[in-house]
């Protein structure tokens, strides 16, 4: 179920100056970053540039819902981390993205791990987002 805006309880808020090929900043300037190509799409890749800061916000909010997901199961995920790989290529209509999240969760089994992974994508803001929009698979 979607939220309604009196659930918001924070807005982000970033403006783009040249699209792929300028700079990002947030309101409040705790972000300000040159945003360029990769080298891999013919940009000087110089600075950022969307995906990485795609995957940033991915990882970020994945490796929180993991460790809501390991409060309620009682799993020790100290030390843990995660990783965000997202891809951009040409599809039908332009382009689009594919995402891969892997995680290291050194104090619990392959099996434990995978099943708090599978938990964590069903919770995560991010994957909510994206369900059914773009291909993300857990690693």
């Amino acid at each position: 179920m979607a939220i309604q805006q009196t659930d918001v309880l924070y807005t982000a808020v970033a403006t783009a100056e040249n699209g792929r090929d300028g700079r990002v900043a947030t309101d409040d300037g705790k972000l300000d970053v040159v945003v360029n190509p990769p080298e891999e799409m013919g940009g000087s890749g110089a600075g950022t540039n969307p995906e990485q800061l795609f995957a940033a916000g991915y990882s970020a909010c994945f490796q929180g819902a993991l460790g809501v997901v390991a409060r309620q199961e009682r799993a020790d995920i100290s030390g843990s981390t995660v990783t965000a790989k997202v891809g951009i290529g040409k599809n039908d209509d332009g382009f689009g993205l594919i995402v891969e999240i892997s995680a290291t969760i050194p104090n619990v089994d392959a099996e434990t791990a995978q099943s708090l992974l599978k938990k964590a994508h069903e919770v995560c803001p991010y994957s909510k987002a994206t369900r059914g929009n773009i291909s993300v698979t857990l690693a």
